[in-house]
């Protein structure tokens, strides 16, 4: 999707899934791929378009960019104190971050990053137009990305990701979130 808003000032939502692929006897691998117009490494993510929830559009997002259907991955949530419902409304999970910065032409993305893990390799398509230039990248390989070959802040979540979030919070099952 567009950018929504493109005057100076105005903010568009953006979401984005970190996928973390872990194999026995292998460390965990972060999948990131090439984006086309940026030409850097990122996770999967995009606009969160005006008739979905920000859990729909990461959803989307994934299915769409990696070929990973949702019943595939497990989504990382915190261990300890984490709200469990609320009554009356539909809850969103715990995103592992979200922040905002600038995308251009004076207006911004606010990006909220969520974590997941898988063992399997995707089971659809790559969706036409999206990059398919995959790979699998482990905390050394992480380190030694330049701010060229990824943004820095994307490269901070995707450490964060494989340092801390994966040894910390709990693999849930995705259906907790139907929204």
């Amino acid at each position: 999707m567009p950018h929504i808003h493109d005057q100076p000032g105005q903010h568009d939502t953006c979401v984005s899934g970190y996928i973390v692929k872990i194999t026995e006897g292998a460390e965990p691998r972060i999948i990131l791929h090439k984006h086309r117009k940026l030409n850097r490494l990122l996770q999967f993510g995009g606009h969160v378009e005006l008739d979905e929830t920000p859990w729909q559009a990461v959803l989307r997002e994934i299915a769409e960019e990696s070929g990973y259907d949702k019943n595939q991955l497990r989504l990382l949530q915190p261990r300890y104190n984490r709200l469990a419902s609320l009554p009356g409304v539909k809850l969103h999970p715990q995103p592992i971050a979200i922040h905002t910065y600038p995308a251009g032409g004076g207006h911004y993305h606010t990006d909220i990053s969520y974590a997941f893990i898988t063992s399997e390799n995707p089971i659809h398509d790559i969706a036409s137009g999206e990059s398919d230039n995959i790979g699998l990248f482990n905390l050394r390989d992480l380190k030694k990305l330049t701010s060229k070959q990824m943004y820095d802040n994307a490269k901070t979540i995707a450490m964060y990701t494989l340092t801390t979030v994966v040894e910390e919070w709990d693999g849930v099952d995705l259906l907790l979130y139907k929204l």
